[in-house]
């Protein structure tokens, strides 16, 4: 008798228990013993048929699926190795934006539709036609009237940095002074690695004038007093030396270095740059304002030869009514070094500027697990434009060949080189070196700060002032230029993130650079000075 099979010999029925699912009728065994469907559907083709069987295979043998990566990565290398590398097609990527120096391509590809432009558009006058004011802004420097109280004691400044970094300790201890009811000596400059200048406040400003204009504001003496120094053995390092954090704000010189002056009677602070916050009250930005643009005046020899080459290129550009542009450029060793860029000079350049950090900033840029990337650092608008990019970037706007650009600038790196593009775009440029005589420079040649200060002034009456890096130069220069003409300036600040795009891309046509100021490729500024603002 079967094992399901209840029924009793008898012949009486019983319930017996519902027959086990059949197999789905696509994969019940086949006659044949293999699986498989049990009967194909008509009007399926051969290679339909053999998919089927493949899937109910894999579909059955799940486990399969786990060799898939190895079966897969197996027969990529038995086709890698059966194929000849000559015949793989190569596949060309462009490099990421920024990763190459390319502004040489387009200046190669721009320079003949360039040389043949004999467009005269007035963009000297034209391309602040449509610039907006800001309102009503006036200067903040008002001099004081009347005597000074008693003073609390000496205040002594110890200046480091260049010429304009000093120049803002200057302001600060002026204004730290005055807040404090103090006296301050005369500040004293650091020499500096970098800048190598050993001129002294004297050298650069009018000591006398600065004295004098500031007399009703803040005492001013060249000296302590000799009964005070015999407390210190008439020596300035047994003076009480305050380390004040940077950015300090107003009241800390009040709560911390206050009580010891009253206590010493004299004090030194050293170094001073940047040891005071820009955020402070009006009454101390006053202060600032007095200092910076009326108290600080070259000293006579840097102000006669500055206003000699003012009058100089007044009258080369009298075709343009006497107004022309000055650039400030940053492209010395110095800064190509610290600014980490790769620009297109090879191997030569990478062993200039491997040298130059070593030299200037022993280890900074060399310690472990520090990451430079130029490409990134481009890209981000951190590197300093090449004399080739400041041409592109003024042709681009309207500036033509018949323009005349002073250029402010330090020793540019590789020179001859560097600057060949920029004379043929712009064959009027002047430099100091090329306006004055050799004699005329003699007495500065060898002084950093003093030649700053002769650029400084030949800027400070451009039409036109045009900056390329940032620092402290074109911020003081910015702000004085506003103040000189009574509210604004015009001024032109590159936004080098979109150049830095633009410049990645030879194949744009010169038709762009005519017009960039309309893709905001610049800030075009007509400056407006504000109420209690320094920079």
């Amino acid at each position: 008798m079967h094992a399901y099979n209840r029924l009793p010999s008898g012949g009486h029925s019983t319930p017996s228990p519902p027959a086990s699912p059949l197999r789905s009728p696509r994969y019940r065994r086949s006659k044949t013993g293999r699986f498989g469907p049990a009967q194909f559907q008509p009007g399926r083709t051969l290679p339909q048929r053999l998919a089927w069987l493949l899937l109910s295979v894999l579909l059955r043998r799940q486990g399969i699926f786990l060799f898939a990566p190895l079966i897969y990565i197996s027969g990529m290398l038995v086709y890698m190795g059966s194929v000849s590398f000559d015949v793989v097609p190569v596949i060309s990527h462009r490099p990421a934006p920024g990763s190459v120096y390319r502004s040489p391509h387009l200046y190669a590809k721009l320079q003949p539709e360039m040389a043949s432009d004999n467009s005269s558009a007035d963009a000297i006058s034209t391309i602040w036609k449509h610039s907006n004011k800001g309102g009503e802004w006036r200067p903040c420097s008002n001099k004081s009237s009347g005597g000074l109280p008693e003073t609390n004691g000496y205040i002594y400044v110890e200046a480091n940095g260049g010429l304009n970094q000093q120049r803002t300790s200057i302001c600060n201890a002026v204004a730290v002074a005055g807040y404090l009811n103090a006296t301050l000596v005369i500040p004293n400059f650091h020499f500096h690695s970098i800048w190598r200048d050993p001129s002294k406040f004297r050298d650069i400003y009018d000591e006398e004038y600065f004295i004098n204009t500031l007399e009703n504001d803040v005492q001013v003496v060249n000296t302590i007093p000799g009964y005070i120094m015999e407390r210190f053995d008439k020596n300035m390092s047994n003076v009480y030396n305050f380390r004040i954090k940077a950015w300090s704000p107003i009241q800390y010189y009040r709560d911390a270095v206050l009580p010891r002056l009253l206590e010493e009677k004299v004090i030194r602070i050293s170094p001073f740059a940047n040891r005071l916050s820009f955020d402070a009250p009006p009454a101390v930005q006053r202060l600032r304002c007095l200092a910076n643009y009326e108290a600080l005046r070259f000293s006579s020899p840097i102000l006669a030869l500055g206003e000699t080459l003012v009058a100089r290129m007044k009258e080369r550009s009298a075709n343009n009514g006497g107004k022309y542009i000055s650039v400030h450029l940053r492209f010395e060793e110095d800064m190509v070094a610290f600014s980490c860029c790769v620009y297109d000079g090879g191997e030569q350049e990478s062993a200039d500027m491997t040298e130059a950090r070593e030299r200037g900033w022993k280890g900074k840029f060399t310690k472990p697990g520090r990451v430079i990337r130029p490409g990134a650092i481009r890209i981000n608008g951190k590197c300093p434009l090449t004399p080739l990019e400041v041409g592109l970037m003024l042709r681009g706007m309207g500036f033509d060949r018949s323009n005349y650009i002073f250029l402010a600038s330090g020793k540019i790196y590789n020179a001859e080189r560097n600057m060949a593009p920029l004379l043929e775009m712009f064959p009027n440029l002047q430099t100091k070196e090329m306006l004055a005589s050799y004699e005329e420079l003699a007495p500065f040649k060898n002084y950093s700060s003093r030649m700053a200060a002769v650029d400084y002034t030949v800027c400070l009456h451009s039409e036109v002032f045009v900056t390329t890096q940032g620092g402290n130069f074109p911020h003081f220069l910015m702000g004085h230029r506003r103040y000189l003409y009574g509210g604004h300036s015009k001024t032109i600040r590159p936004d080098k993130r979109k150049l830095a795009l633009l410049f990645d891309n030879p194949n744009i046509g010169y038709a762009l650079f005519l017009t960039a100021k309309r893709y905001r490729l610049t800030h075009l500024h007509v400056d407006y000075w504000k109420e209690a603002n320094l920079l």
